[in-house]
């Protein structure tokens, strides 16, 4: 799959809307804030309720957090949540910042998570694809 179509078919968005910058350890960018973090709220929480998307896969400890409440990645990759009535499956991020995927006792929960979200993907598509080819119904 190409950047378009990647981008024609998920829509992505951050916890926070604003470049934070870099680290002060020059590792990375620095994690916003909490204040921060709550003034952006408002943009993600009207962003889900316009959307209504049926799949949320956060990326991150701090989107997981933020959205689904959860205080330990480790506990949660590879584990399915509900977000608002929709499936929520959190990954790790891939920065070169985060020392998670670089630790082997990982990899299980990260295939699980993957084999989670492309399930997800399926079902969805698969009942987009039995919408599609329902007849129109008559009132």
């Amino acid at each position: 799959m190409g950047e378009d179509e990647f981008y024609a078919t998920f829509y992505c968005a951050s916890v926070t809307r604003c470049y934070p910058g870099r680290s002060p350890t020059g590792r990375g960018d620095r994690t916003p804030t909490p204040r921060e973090q709550e003034l952006c709220a408002v943009w993600r929480e009207n962003e889900l309720r316009l959307l209504h998307p049926r799949l949320v896969v956060t990326v991150g400890g701090l989107a997981a957090r933020r959205l689904l409440g959860i205080r330990r990645l480790t506990d949660a990759i590879g584990e399915r949540f509900e977000l608002d009535g929709a499936t929520a499956i959190p990954l790790p991020h891939p920065s070169g910042a985060s020392g998670w995927l670089n630790d082997r006792a990982n990899r299980p929960r990260l295939e699980a998570a993957v084999e989670l979200a492309l399930a997800e993907l399926s079902t969805l598509a698969a009942a987009g694809t039995r919408r599609a080819a329902s007849p129109p119904r008559s009132t």
